[in-house]
C-alpha cells in the first residue's frame, strides 16, 4: 500500500530487521517470542552452565517444566558458538527418537534411501579438525523422553570428558571419535518415566544442574511486565504456596516461565483457564481440600481484598411487617 502512495519506499517487516517470530526462531531456540530479552554472556545461569560444559564436556539441567531451562541451554550455547549456526544444532528427544535419527541413518528420497548423518555425527565430524576452543554444541531438550542407550549407541561411552579422542566404530563400520571441542547441553524434567535410566547414563560423564521454580526470577518478569503491586505480591504470594506443597509432591511444582506474558487480572485468568486449572487438578487428585483450598487462593489473586464486597445486608422481615402496619395505621 505504502509503495502505491509514495515513490521508491521499501517496507521491512519486522523479521526483515531481526526482531520478529521467524528471526527469533532461526537465531536462537531459547524463545521465538519477538520481545524475548537477550541473555547477556556474563548472565550467572549462563556463566554456570558454560563452565560446566568446559569441564564436564555436557549439562543437563534438571527440573520441572516453566523453569527456564531450554531458554537458557539455548543461551549458553549461542554464546558458546558466537551465534554460528554450523556449530549449533537443536535436537528433540521423544518416544520415537532412535540412533538413525542421532547418529547415523538413512532417509528416504524420491528415489530411494541415501545414508544420512545425524546431528550427533555431523557436530563431532565438523569440529575434529577445528581448534580446541572452537566449542560445537548440541541442545538435547527432553532427555528423559527417549531411550539414551539406543540412541547414543557405542557413542555413550566415549562422550565421557576423559575418553574424547578415543576411536570407535559406529554402525556403518566408519572410525569416528568426540573432539574435545564437542559440548553437550541437555535438558529435562526429573519426574519423567525414564529418568532413573538417564541418570544412571549420564550421572558420571556430565555435570546435573537443578533448576527450580523462582520466585525472584518470576517477581522479575512481572515487573518487566507492568503488572500492579497488590497484584504481583497476591500472585507471588500464590506461587510461594504451591510450590511449597511441591516438596511433597513433585506434580505441583508451577515454574515461573507460565507467567512470562501475564500483565494483568486478565492475562492471569488465561493462564489459569487453558493451564494451571489442569496442572492443579492432575497434581491434586488424591486430595480434594487442598485443591480446592488453591483454586480459592487462586480467586482471591484476581480479586484482591477491593474486590470481594460483603454480602448484602438482609432486612429482618419484622421490621418490613411492622413499617408496613406502621403505613396501614395512617391511612
Amino acid at each position: 500500500m505504502f509503495e502505491s502512495l509514495v515513490a521508491g519506499v521499501r517496507t521491512l517487516s519486522a523479521d526483515d530487521l531481526g526482531i520478529g517470530v521467524e528471526a527469533k526462531a532461526q537465531t536462537t531456540h531459547a524463545s521465538s517470542a519477538p520481545d524475548a530479552p537477550e541473555v547477556p554472556a556474563d548472565h550467572p545461569r549462563v556463566v554456570e552452565i558454560m563452565r560446566l560444559a568446559k569441564i564436564f564436556g555436557g549439562v543437563i539441567l534438571s527440573g520441572p517444566p516453566g523453569t527456564s531451562k531450554s531458554f537458557y541451554a539455548a543461551a549458553a550455547a549461542d554464546h558458546m558458538t558466537d551465534r554460528d549456526t554450523e556449530r549449533y544444532r537443536f535436537v528433540q528427544f521423544h518416544a520415537s527418537y532412535q540412533y538413525e535419527d542421532f547418529m547415523l541413518g538413512f532417509a528416504p528420497t524420491t528415489t530411494g534411501f541415501t545414508l544420512k548423518p545425524g546431528p550427533f555425527l555431523e557436530l563431532v565430524e565438523r569440529g575434529k579438525d577445528r581448534p580446541d576452543d572452537e566449542l560445537h554444541v548440541l541442545v538435547i531438550d527432553e532427555l528423559s523422553r527417549a531411550d539414551v542407550g539406543r540412541v547414543f549407541g557405542e557413542a555413550l561411552t566415549y562422550v565421557e570428558r576423559t575418553k574424547r579422542k578415543l576411536p570407535f566404530r559406529i554402525a556403518n563400520g566408519q572410525e569416528i571419535f568426540v573432539p574435545t571441542n564437542f559440548v553437550i547441553i541437555a535438558t529435562m524434567n526429573p519426574f519423567d518415566r525414564g529418568v532413573d535410566e538417564v541418570d544412571a547414563a549420564f550421572q558420571r560423564r556430565f555435570a546435573k544442574v537443578t533448576m527450580d521454580p523462582e520466585q525472584d526470577v518470576l517477581e522479575a518478569i512481572l515487573l518487566q511486565n507492568d503488572m500492579d503491586e497488590a497484584l504481583r505480591r497476591r500472585l507471588l504470594a500464590w506461587f510461594g504456596r504451591i510450590n511449597g506443597y511441591a516438596q511433597n509432591n513433585p506434580a505441583a511444582a508451577v515454574g515461573h516461565a507460565y507467567f512470562s506474558a501475564a500483565s494483568d487480572e486478565e492475562s492471569l485468568q488465561d493462564v489459569w483457564d487453558y493451564q494451571l486449572k489442569y496442572l492443579v487438578e492432575r497434581a491434586f487428585r488424591r486430595d480434594e481440600n487442598r485443591r480446592a483450598d488453591l483454586e480459592t487462593a487462586w480467586r482471591h489473586v484476581l480479586e484482591g481484598p477491593a474486590r470481594r464486597q460483603p454480602a448484602e445486608p438482609v432486612e429482618d422481615e419484622s421490621d418490613e411487617a411492622s413499617a408496613a402496619a406502621g403505613e396501614t395505621d395512617t391511612q
